[in-house]
């Protein structure tokens, strides 16, 4: 009876609770007199903050109409998300700065120019300050406190406040991740209890897969701020960019037991190219979040776990950018109320945190203006400096047989606003050739030097052994593509104004065949088109040349008789194909060719691909999202989301090829992924009977454990010898591979490296899956160099391990295939050049 009584007055003290801090009073700064004419958000968005989680329309909704009714505020909507959402940015400043707001921006920027800031007195300037919200879908409290913040800034009375929006240029982004925040709110909402249920077991605050922290392809785009492959990443850099900031905040939440975060983080894991002075300032800024989270009693920490090293992240993207990047981290209720060390843990208290940080950043601005301003402008005069200073003056890039792969890295450096030049001539550079048509170079000597470096540097000595995320990201190796450092500027051509992708086309009719390389980045599209359209197309297994074109492994041959369409029909469909794919084929009108000929039987049949992916419990949402997006959007091909909770009613027969996504691992070291014995045969017979299935990382175990295929492994033996208690978990954390780049050797005969010009290739990795090669050498047409660290940190022990193993094997089972690789091909989008990989398996398998 007493435990009975104990629930029921505990559930009624939370109800009680709750109820008090949904009054904006809970929130707001007291003894400052609000403008009754702005509307309340609970006036508009029908309840009160914090009681239920805002969905991005109702979000939208209210600061729309804020912005109707305060003359400090102006809205935006700068393009939409993948499910249409409007990604909105708000302005606010006093109204006399937003009559003059373009003169403000544009002196603002002066700064970074070092030609002109010398002459801009800062003491009468305005601060910039990019607040963004929630970038992690159900990471809500700080789009929830967009709502307080805004209202704050738009109503708020007296001298204080005209004295900030006077002095300050503040944007808003209140949802970074408007897919994410929808889908999360109506889970929050959907699952609420109206006498709210804090048991941590309860289904509100376990979330089913994916998730709603990621994008509607399952990104983390709180990974994307450098590589922009989505559009809100394009978006906010847009802005980034236009603006400049002085301090930009990144609102995020972790782990319920948690407290609450703010920066500076571990000092020895901050980026070399970050100047002293910006962890300086950031500590410094840092009192003021300290002091506002005193003032209301909330626990909070700094300087330990989270770092400022890769600066794909919003609270690092500023650093080298001349601005203070700001990371919060506030313990999340992941609902309304729940259980932690800490007591109950609520919705409002989670908000009311977000809340006083993002002004007690406002009150840092303030009051250390002309200090930021004069940061801001001693950087980009340490920049022009160390322009004049460095003895590389140029990096060029490029490959001649795939344009498209380069313009997507230029495409890259035109969002970050990097100039880049056309080449003036042809040159030469270590053996390699890079021709002007098909290649850019960069002039160091430029206001994005820094960004420059650290997009294209190679670092393998560090500090610490220890990365929040990962430790390298070397663009040209993301791209593989050619590139080089020049000691002079005598190559630099014309700049480049408007970048555009290679158009393609069909050369010329034939009556015979056409003929198209694989080396291009968009020809699994174009491949893709022409099987699904019914025309047959053969894959060459060697090179041949023909009216004085050499033609390397992996031309697709697509012969003109015996199709379903008729010469014109095929020459028109293939010209649109071309056109559409950015590539080129060639009409050719003989079989007779040097080296194999057409009619040879080294051309092997290509069959139309159906393709399903694992998705669901135990798959790696991240993995099979990066994979879903490169169907979907790069290569327009459809692929079946396969739920692992319906596998058993699956017919595995209408696919060619099931692709199974990395797979969580348990402490034990066992997968997540776990499948009933029926489907697991059923999947088996699939494979013997013709089927091809495709792992990545984690599920290589997964298929080696359940005998898909049969694998030996290596493993680093490391003894902990002369290791403190203190020390357990950092020693651990260091024998982990986080992120690096790592060199392989090329058998380029291999169907598996079919279009791939060099025989050297850039691998990212983040496992430590060893494999030992195949006894029989071309059973081995990937394998790491002996000396293969590119870029990156890799403890000496796993490095010895790595050398000479293999990143891919491929096996035969009856009459289908299993192939595997320890890493994923396709990590965060932007891994461009090693994308073809997984195509290869899904085209060719039959061959290799």
């Amino acid at each position: 009876m007493k435990y009975y009584f104990f629930f029921i007055l505990a559930f009624a003290t939370i109800h009680l609770q709750a109820q008090n801090q949904f009054d904006l009073s809970y929130y707001l700064p007291q003894n400052i007199t609000y403008n009754a004419k702005i509307p309340t958000p609970e006036s508009v968005i029908g309840h009160k903050v914090g009681e239920w989680h805002v969905t991005h329309d109702k979000l939208v909704t209210y600061l729309k109409i804020l912005s109707q009714a305060s003359d400090r505020i102006t809205i935006e909507d700068r393009g939409k998300t993948y499910e249409g959402r409007p990604l909105i940015l708000l302005t606010i400043t006093s109204p006399e700065n937003h009559k003059n707001i373009e003169n403000i921006r544009l002196k603002h920027l002066g700064l970074t120019e070092s030609a002109n800031s010398i002459q801009l007195n800062v003491e009468s300037m305005p601060l910039v300050v990019y607040q963004g919200l929630s970038i992690h879908g159900n990471e809500s409290s700080g789009s929830n406190s967009s709502m307080l913040l805004v209202y704050h800034l738009a109503a708020a009375e007296g001298s204080e406040i005209a004295a900030l929006l006077k002095n300050t240029i503040i944007l808003i982004d209140p949802s970074l991740n408007p897919d994410g925040l929808q889908r999360f709110s109506y889970w929050a909402n959907t699952n609420k209890s109206d006498y709210l249920n804090s048991d941590p077991n309860d289904r509100e605050f376990h979330e089913v897969w994916p998730g709603a922290r990621t994008n509607h392809y399952w990104f983390d785009m709180n990974r994307d701020w450098l590589p922009v492959q989505l559009p809100e990443s394009r978006a906010r850099i847009e802005t980034y960019n236009r603006w400049m900031p002085n301090i930009l905040t990144d609102h995020h939440e972790m782990g319920s037991n948690s407290t609450f975060f703010f920066q500076p983080g571990v000092q020895s894991r901050v980026h070399p190219l970050t100047p002293k002075a910006n962890q300086e300032l950031t500590k410094e800024i840092g009192k003021y979040h300290a002091k506002a989270l005193d003032n209301i009693g909330s626990l909070y920490f700094t300087e330990e776990r989270y770092d400022d090293y890769y600066y794909g992240k919003g609270s690092t993207f500023p650093d080298i950018n001349g601005g203070i990047g700001i990371l919060f981290e506030q313990a999340s209720s992941r609902g309304h109320a729940q259980e932690t060390i800490n007591g109950v843990l609520t919705f409002p208290f989670t908000i009311r945190n977000q809340f006083k940080t993002a002004l007690s950043t406002l009150e840092a601005a303030k009051e250390m203006r002309v200090k930021l301003l004069n940061y801001q402008k001693d950087f980009y005069l340490n920049v022009k400096n160390e322009n004049l200073k460095n003895t590389v003056k140029a990096i060029v890039f490029g490959d001649e047989k795939d344009a498209a792969k380069t313009y997507h890295l230029a495409e890259i450096l035109n969002i970050h606003r990097i100039k880049f030049n056309k080449l003036k001539n042809d040159i030469d550079v270590n053996g390699i050739h890079y021709n002007k048509e098909t290649s850019f170079i960069i002039p160091t000597n430029q206001t994005k030097s820094t960004l420059i470096k650290a997009m294209f540097e190679k670092r393998t000595t560090f500090t610490d052994s220890l990365f929040y995320d990962i430790s390298a990201w070397t663009f040209p190796l993301a791209f593989n593509l050619d590139y080089a450092e020049l000691k002079s500027t005598n190559n630099i051509g014309e700049p480049v104004e408007n970048l555009e992708l290679k158009k393609g086309a069909v050369d010329s009719k034939s009556t015979y065949a056409y003929v198209m390389p694989w080396n291009e980045y968009y020809t699994p599209k174009a491949l893709n088109k022409i099987l699904q359209k019914g025309i047959r197309a053969k894959l060459g297994m060697k090179p041949f040349s023909v009216d004085e074109k050499t033609y390397d492994y992996g031309t697709i041959l697509i012969p003109v008789q015996n199709q379903n369409l008729n010469e014109n029909e095929l020459y028109n469909f293939l010209k649109e194909v071309a056109n559409s794919s950015n590539l080129s084929i060639t009409g050719v009108n003989t079989g007779y060719t040097k080296g194999i000929n057409l009619g040879s039987t080294q051309f092997k049949t290509i069959k139309k691909p159906k393709v399903g992916l694992f998705v669901g419990n135990g798959i790696s949402s991240y993995d099979a999202g990066e994979i879903w997006h490169l169907f979907d959007q790069r290569y327009q091909m459809n692929i079946t989301k396969l739920d692992t909770d319906y596998l058993r009613t699956v017919d595995f027969s209408k696919y060619t090829a099931i692709i199974v996504p990395n797979t969580a691992l348990k402490p034990d070291g066992s997968t997540e992924l776990k499948l009933d014995g029926g489907t697991l045969n059923k999947l088996l017979s699939w494979v013997k009977n013709g089927g091809t299935i495709i792992g990545f990382k984690n599920s290589v175990k997964w298929l080696t454990n359940n005998n898909f295929i049969k694998l030996e492994y290596d493993s680093a033996k490391v003894d902990a010898k002369n290791i403190t208690f203190e020390q357990k978990d950092d020693f651990k954390e260091a024998q982990e591979i986080g992120g690096a780049i790592f060199e392989t050797k090329l058998d380029r005969s291999h169907p598996i490296n079919f279009g791939f010009k060099n025989d050297k290739l850039a691998m990212f990795r983040d496992t430590e899956i060893f494999i030992k090669p195949d006894s029989l050498s071309f059973n081995n047409p990937m394998k790491y160099t002996s000396n293969p660290l590119l870029s990156g940190y890799i403890s000496k022990p796993n490095l010895e391990v790595l050398k000479n193993t293999v990143p891919f094997q491929i096996k035969h089972s009856g009459k289908g295939s299993v192939v595997v690789f320890t890493d994923n091909t396709n990590f965060r989008g932007f891994w461009y050049g090693t994308n073809k990989l997984l195509m290869n398996a899904v085209f060719f398998s039959k061959p290799m």
